[in-house]
Formats: C-alpha cells, sequence, structure tokens
C-alpha cells in the first residue's frame, strides 16, 4: 500500500468555474423527464395470444401424425420446426434478437458469477478469515512491504492484553492512511468488531455514531482529539505522526486517553499472542455508516463473508488483476474505497495507492505519479476533474480502467475522450443491501444489468411503486409487481437466509434493518430488500438510475426528476454543484422546481443561464426559483444534502444567498422580498 503525501482540500480546485470547460450538452443521450420513451417490446395484442392457443395444440398434433406415419426422423425434423415457429410468436423473434446481442455480456458476467460463488465457498469450507487470507498474501508476496501486517499484529496484541475480545466493539476515527486498515484488521484478529466512523462527524452526530454502534472503546487519530469525544468509553489516542508529540485530548483529563503509539511499539510485531480469539467466516467484521443524507447515519453490518463477497464481486466482474495498482482518494470508513479498493490489497495482493483527500488537480498526476492501472470515483469526482485545466498528465499515465458509481451519462463521453479511458465500470449499489450490480462492458449510463435470457440466475427485480413514497403497488392478490422494460420501478433484491450473495445483514439497529425489508414480493412468505431508488431497464436488461423515491416533485401536471435536472443544469453552470428540490407555492398545486447552485464566486450568468435551460428542458422541468450558495455540505461520499435547502424554501427573509425567481417569460430576476410577498 501506498499513500499520498499532500494534504489538499476535499475539492481544492473542483473546476467550479464556468470559463472553464464548458460542456455542449451531449445530444446523443436522450433523458426523459417525466417518463421513458418506450424502446421497443410492446404488449402482447389479443391477435397474438388467440395464435398461441390455436398453434401450439395444432403443431404438436402435426409432429405427432408425422411421427406416426413418417417415421422418428420426419417426426423429429417436424418438433424442430413445430418450436421455432412457437418461439417466433412466443416470447416472438425480437426475444432471439435479444439473446444474441447480450449473450456475450451475460456469458463474462455468468463466468465471473460463478467464480465468485466459487471463492467464497472455498474460504467458507476452511472457516477463514480476512486477516488469513491477508497473512497468506503476505507469505506469498515477501518482497512486498508488510507494514500493514506487523501493524494489525501489534494492535491485536496490544487489545488482547487490555483484555478485550471476540464480541466487543471497539470503534475507529482515524483519517485516510495505512494504519487505519491496519488497526480494524489487527481487532478482526482477535473476533474484535470495529465501527468505520465518520471523520466529518462532530457533536451529536459523532456522539449517535458511538452510541449506536455500540463501541466500548475509541481508536482516535490525534487531530481529532478536540472533536468533543465521549468520557465513557475507553479511549485510545493514535498521533498522525511518528514525531509528533503526545498531547493530552482536549476536554479530558490529563492522562484519561491513553497513548497507543507507545503501546504498540513494546507489542509483538510478528504474530497474535496465542490464547487470543479469533473470527469465524461469518463472524462481524466492521460496521459502516450510511452516509446520513436524510438523517443520522446508521451503523451496516458487514461480516467477513460479506467483506469477501463485495471485494471479490467487483475483482471478477470487471476483470482486476492482481498485478494492478489501484488509486483510491476516498474516505476509507466507506465502503467504495475501504472495501472495493482495499479488498484488492487485503484478498489478492495487489497495490493500493491511498491519498489522505480527493484533489481534482492531482488525481490523475497522482496515478501517472504511482504507475497506476485502475482509478476509482464517486458520486460527483468525475465531474470535478472533467473542470480542472488540461495538463500533460491528462494522457501521460497508464490508467487502463476506472470504476465507481455516479458517472453521469451526460459527461460520460467526454470523461473517457479526455483521459484516455479505455473502460469503465460503474457500480451500483447499498452497502447494508444485497441488491448489487455492475456494468461490465462500458455501457454509457448503465449502473448495471439483468440477463433477459436468465433472469433467474441473479434474483433482482425492479417493481412497480409509487414514485414519491417509494411504496410497492400490489395486485389483487397482494403480490407485487414486476415493471416492463422502460417503466421506472424500485430496485429490489431477494433475501436467501444464510446465501452470502443474498443475505440481508441490515443494521446495527433492528428497527431500521426492518423498514428496509418488503414482504410477500412474488409469493406468500418471501422477503426482498428494497432499495427506495427508482431504476428503469431498457429491452436488452440494462439498468438507469432515475431518483431516489421522494426525490421527484408534481409540477403542472408532469413528474419532475431532480437527478435528471441536475446534470442538465451542473453542465450548463460549468460542472458546479447543483441541488434540485420540489418547494411548495402557496395557493398553487404540487411543488415548484427549486435549484441551489453553489457559486461563491458568483460566475454564473442569470441571464445566459435562463436561455440555455430553455432550450434544455421543457417548462415544467426548469427551476423556478435560483439559489446561488456561499457554502456546501458534502457527505464523505460527496453527496449533496438538501433536506436543509428544501425545508427552507424561498423566503429572502430567512437566506442570506442571492435568490432569483422565472418571471411568466422564462425570464429571471432576482427574488426581493417584495416579490416574495406577491407569491
Amino acid at each position: 500500500m501506498m499513500t499520498g503525501t499532500d494534504n489538499e482540500p476535499l475539492v481544492e480546485d473542483g473546476g467550479l468555474t464556468a470559463t472553464q470547460h464548458r460542456l455542449t450538452i451531449w445530444h446523443k443521450v436522450t433523458i426523459s423527464i417525466d417518463s421513458p420513451k418506450a424502446l421497443t417490446q410492446p404488449k402482447k395484442s389479443d391477435w397474438r395470444r388467440y395464435l398461441q392457443w390455436i398453434l401450439t395444440p395444432a403443431l404438436a398434433a402435426v409432429s405427432g401424425l408425422i411421427l406416426y406415419y413418417k417415421g422418428p426422423w420426419y417426426g423429429v425434423a417436424t418438433l424442430y420446426a413445430s418450436l421455432i415457429a412457437t418461439l417466433l410468436v412466443r416470447p416472438g423473434w425480437r426475444w432471439f434478437y435479444i439473446a444474441a446481442v447480450t449473450t456475450p455480456r451475460d456469458t463474462v458476467a455468468l463466468f465471473a458469477y460463478i467464480r465468485v460463488l466459487m471463492f467464497i465457498k472455498r474460504h467458507e469450507r476452511k472457516n477463514l478469515n480476512i486477516g488469513d487470507v491477508f497473512e497468506a498474501n503476505v507469505a506469498r508476496q515477501p518482497d512486498k512491504l508488510a507494514i500493514v501486517n506487523e501493524h494489525a499484529n501489534r494492535v491485536a496484541n496490544v487489545f488482547h492484553s487490555h483484555g478485550y475480545k471476540k464480541g466487543d466493539v471497539v470503534g475507529l476515527l482515524l483519517e485516510n492512511r495505512a494504519e487505519f486498515v491496519a488497526t480494524w484488521l489487527g481487532l478482526s484478529k482477535i473476533g474484535v468488531i470495529t465501527p468505520l466512523i465518520n471523520t466529518n462527524l462532530r457533536g451529536a452526530s459523532l456522539q449517535h455514531s458511538i452510541t449506536v454502534g455500540q463501541c466500548t472503546a475509541l481508536i482516535y487519530g490525534a487531530s481529532f482529539r478536540s472533536a468533543d469525544l465521549p468520557a465513557h468509553v475507553g479511549l485510545y489516542q493514535f498521533n498522525d505522526e511518528a514525531t509528533q508529540e503526545i498531547v493530552a485530548s482536549e476536554g479530558l483529563s490529563q492522562g484519561l486517553a491513553q497513548q497507543l503509539n507507545g503501546l504498540l511499539e513494546t507489542a509483538a510485531k510478528d504474530k497474535v499472542a496465542a490464547g487470543a480469539s479469533r473470527a469465524d467466516h461469518h463472524d462481524k467484521l466492521v460496521y459502516i455508516y450510511t452516509s446520513g443524507t436524510t438523517g443520522l447515519p446508521k451503523a451496516a453490518v458487514i461480516t467477513h463473508s460479506r467483506y469477501f463477497f463485495i471485494a471479490a464481486g467487483i475483482h471478477y466482474t470487471l476483470g482486476f488483476k492482481d498485478q494492478d495498482v489501484f488509486y483510491t482518494p476516498l474516505p476509507l470508513y466507506h465502503t467504495a474505497g475501504g472495501v472495493m479498493s482495499m479488498g484488492q490489497a487485503l484478498l489478492f495482493g495487489s497495490t493500493v495507492v491511498v491519498r489522505k483527500k480527493f484533489s481534482a488537480s492531482g488525481y490523475f498526476s497522482d496515478c501517472a505519479r504511482f504507475q497506476c492501472t485502475v482509478g476509482q470515483y464517486i458520486g460527483e469526482m468525475a465531474r470535478y476533474i472533467l473542470a480542472t485545466p488540461s495538463a500533460p498528465h491528462d494522457r501521460q499515465h497508464q490508467v487502463r480502467m476506472v470504476f465507481g458509481n455516479g458517472l453521469r451519462p451526460q459527461i460520460w463521453p467526454q470523461f473517457v475522450e479526455r483521459f484516455g479511458i479505455k473502460k469503465v465500470g460503474e457500480f451500483y449499489g447499498a452497502t447494508e443491501g444485497n441488491a448489487n450490480i455492475m456494468n461490465n462492458d462500458s455501457t454509457v449510463g448503465a449502473i448495471g444489468f439483468v440477463s433477459r435470457i436468465l433472469p433467474q440466475i441473479y434474483p433482482i427485480s425492479i417493481i412497480k411503486a409509487d414514485p414519491h413514497t417509494g411504496e410497492p403497488l400490489r395486485n389483487s392478490k397482494g403480490l407485487c409487481e414486476r415493471c416492463e422494460a422502460d417503466e421506472p420501478g424500485v430496485f429490489i433484491g431477494k433475501i436467501v437466509r444464510g446465501n452470502p450473495c443474498r443475505e440481508f445483514l441490515g443494521y446495527v439497529d433492528q428497527k431500521a434493518s426492518s423498514k428496509k425489508v418488503v414482504h410477500d414480493v412474488f409469493s406468500k412468505g418471501d422477503m426482498a430488500f428494497i432499495s427506495g431508488d427508482l431504476l428503469v431497464a431498457d429491452e436488452r436488461g440494462y439498468l438507469y438510475f432515475k431518483d431516489r423515491t421522494g426525490d421527484t416533485f408534481r409540477w403542472k401536471g408532469e413528474n419532475v426528476s431532480t437527478s435528471e435536472v441536475e446534470a442538465q443544469l451542473s453542465n450548463l453552470a460549468g460542472y458546479k454543484d447543483v441541488i434540485v428540490y420540489g418547494v411548495s407555492v402557496p395557493n398553487t398545486e404540487g411543488r415548484a422546481g427549486m435549484a441551489a447552485i453553489y457559486d461563491p464566486a458568483r460566475e454564473v450568468k442569470v441571464s445566459q443561464l435562463g436561455e440555455e435551460l430553455t432550450k434544455t428542458l421543457p417548462n415544467y422541468a426548469r427551476p423556478q426559483f435560483l439559489r446561488f450558495l456561499r457554502r456546501i455540505d458534502l457527505t464523505g461520499t460527496f453527496k449533496l444534502r438538501k433536506v436543509e435547502l428544501q425545508q427552507q424554501g424561498f423566503n429572502p427573509e430567512l437566506i442570506e444567498d442571492e435568490l432569483f425567481y422565472a418571471q411568466p417569460n422564462g425570464v429571471y430576476a432576482p427574488l426581493t422580498l417584495s416579490a416574495y410577498e406577491r407569491y
């Protein structure tokens, strides 16, 4: 593992400048605001259904007569011809075309899925945990740096000597660095569970994460000593630098927090002490918290077997190589960086380059510097990188693939063209969920796919649901119904107990877990994880993200997708951060669209933006209100928080930011107090 040394701000130069690299909207990608355009696959008409009823028994009878009078060879030939004729009617000739064009994709995915299952089964049979596999990789590659394993053993021995044992919970609050992984890995060697706490949290949110994770102790970096740490748990302070002077935690009595560095120096590094408990394959490994975009974070349970599945799943599906060098600037306390990327080092012996904080300008220069072959992104990072000025390292690197989630189709072609990326692996899935999919063939905009030929192999579905609440719609039998091609619905994954690929482990809080499970889906008694996200599938089975339930609003009789408006508006505003939401307008039905644009330097020209929006979006989808933010709040995975903005509405008495409203002619005018009172 290597670690980037530059400590730059989160989006130090995110390229949010209107004059730099203004994007001409990619007109080849058609995005529907209210409902996707039907591509093919109309419902069967009555004549086709009647033809099936008549044709099938008729052909069977003819085949039987020929078999009786002409002999077996004629009968078999007639039966084969009858089968082809039947298939041309049901499911129709189009099925053969779809099967032909999707078979290569499905075959690659099927073999990858089989390899994942074999990988997991092999480790399950031997009852191996993450530490066991990593130590085996260390032994096979003695020439690679083993600082992680040595540090992990020291951590295991320190906490074992302090009486911690299997099933205990010790939280970790530490920035991106090699010791982050080594710390939770060391704790796992003695069966201790480690909640990975978001380093951006303070105050009540931090206290909540420690409490909901049921921590009995906390390891924290010295830079977090003033973060209002609780006094009711055991505290272990880790100094960020080996030469850093030991300091007491502010607000805590002298000596209350133990200095972990000194304890580690005297602990054995070669192996874990005899008599220490070990974790089994299905034991809990870490807790990973949700981003908390709509409330306080929830602690999702990650077992050793679940870690194996996530890391191995993306490894085989996207064709990673053990010799690859991975680059991740993502926080290691989340699944994307901490499992998908770090899992390649722990389970497959690959090299992972970790950066302390994401830098848009430093992304590809880092990749070139460390000779990385695979880069990781998430959320809006690709947009930030694309917005930076051109530089020699745009192409002078060895990155053959980037993978992540959130690369919007509006900028996908420009991103791969500018930086010379041969393959994009887009994935979709929730940390706590079992509905995980991947796009393995770089289809622009797709977040994954489901086989149209053998959909039963990987039991995921899109079901009909209320687009605003996400509540499944049920038929007269009380069961859910699958969506047709190009019909948006909620994405679900069937729950199968004991199957690491289909299990739903949920959260530490069982009450919160129950809200993510839907019962009686396609038959009485079955269960599924419900994602809460609206997806749509085309006729080839490619899946596209449409919106999160609740992230749509209805205006002028039309449903508007906030994510689609955000994508278009961000492009027109020079890749700036944009948040779109619906706000209530007195004496008006529905909700009007409002867009908050992060533009502290006020570079966006409102008049020009209004003209472009008129050309780009239908009237009902254009934001009726604009708000230019002076600051913005992002989660650790670069997701935008919109709940507070939506609650504030567009009242100029309560908002200090600059506000505009759309006049009847479509031109935006300043929203003054007098104009507001007219509403």
